[in-house]
C-alpha cells in the first residue's frame, strides 16, 4: 500500500469547508476524493492536516492519502490538475513514509486573517478579506494579541458547544501589522480548534474598537463561548503554511 502525500491549495468561498460531508461532494476533501477514486480506479480517503471551516480558504494545506495504484506520482498530478476545479489547486503529489499522518504528524501551523479597514470600495480583493471599514486601534490589539501567546486553555475561543476534547492550546506567535488598507493578523501554533482563530480576531477587533479592553483578555481563558469576541467573517482567513 502506497502513501502519498499532497500540497494544495484552495479558494473556500464556494465549498462547506474542508471535511467531507453525506448527501454533498461540495467540500474540499469530496472534491479531491471523487476525482482520484475516479483517477485511481479504487475508492480513495484522504486525511487533512486540519478542517478549514466554509468560506475558508488555504495556500498551504497538506494531506494524504492510501492506494493501491502503481500509477506514478507524477501522472497522479497532472490528472488531479486537469480534473479538478479551477479553485483547487495541488502544488505537489509524492510518495511519503508509511507512516506519515498530515494531521498527526503536523507540528504547528500558521494562520493569517486579513481585514480591510478603509472606506474605500474593496473590489478584486472581496473574497479573500473581511470588510471592517471603522477605525481600529493597532496598538490595542497588539497588546491583546502579546496575551494570547503561550499555552493557555481556549475554551471561550470554541465555536462547538459539543467539543469533548482538550482545549488547551500552544500559540507560539502571533502579530498584528498594517499593509496598505488591510490589517494582517497572524498566528502560528501547534493546534487551533473550532473557529478559534476566527474568535481570538473577533476579540481583538473588539479591542481594537474600544469595546473591551486588552488587559481583559487573560480572563478569557478558561472561560465559556459568550465571553469572548464575535465570530469573524470566514473569507478573511486563510491557512498558509503547516509545519512538520
Amino acid at each position: 500500500m502506497r502513501n502519498l502525500r499532497l500540497d494544495l491549495c484552495y479558494d473556500g468561498t464556494r465549498y462547506r469547508g474542508w471535511q467531507r460531508l453525506s448527501g454533498t461532494e461540495n467540500t474540499i476533501q469530496g472534491k479531491l476524493e471523487t476525482v482520484l477514486s475516479r483517477i485511481l480506479g479504487e475508492k480513495i480517503e484522504i486525511s487533512g492536516s486540519g478542517r478549514t471551516d466554509a468560506g475558508v480558504h488555504a495556500r498551504g494545506q497538506v494531506a494524504n492519502f492510501h492506494c493501491e495504484s502503481a500509477m506514478p506520482a507524477d501522472e497522479i498530478l497532472a490528472q488531479l490538475r486537469q480534473y479538478l476545479p479551477e479553485d483547487i489547486g495541488v502544488f505537489s503529489c509524492k510518495e511519503c513514509l508509511p507512516r506519515f499522518h498530515a494531521r498527526l504528524n503536523a507540528l504547528e501551523k500558521t494562520y493569517l486573517y486579513r481585514i480591510w479597514n478603509s472606506e474605500a470600495p474593496c473590489v478584486f480583493e472581496r473574497r479573500y478579506v473581511a470588510v471592517m471599514p471603522g477605525k481600529l486601534d493597532l496598538g490595542a490589539m497588539q497588546d491583546g494579541i502579546d496575551f494570547l501567546c503561550g499555552e493557555h486553555d481556549f475554551s471561550a475561543f470554541c465555536g462547538n458547544p459539543k467539543f469533548k476534547k482538550s482545549t488547551v492550546r500552544f500559540i507560539r506567535d502571533a502579530a498584528v501589522e498594517l499593509t496598505g488598507d488591510e490589517i494582517h493578523i497572524k498566528f502560528t501554533g501547534n493546534g487551533f480548534i473550532h473557529n478559534q482563530v476566527r474568535i481570538m480576531v473577533g476579540t481583538l477587533v473588539e479591542v481594537g474598537r474600544g469595546e473591551r479592553s486588552a488587559n481583559t483578555i487573560p480572563t478569557l481563558f478558561g472561560g465559556k463561548r459568550a465571553d469572548a469576541g464575535f465570530l469573524a467573517p470566514a473569507q478573511g482567513l486563510c491557512l498558509m503554511e503547516v509545519h512538520y
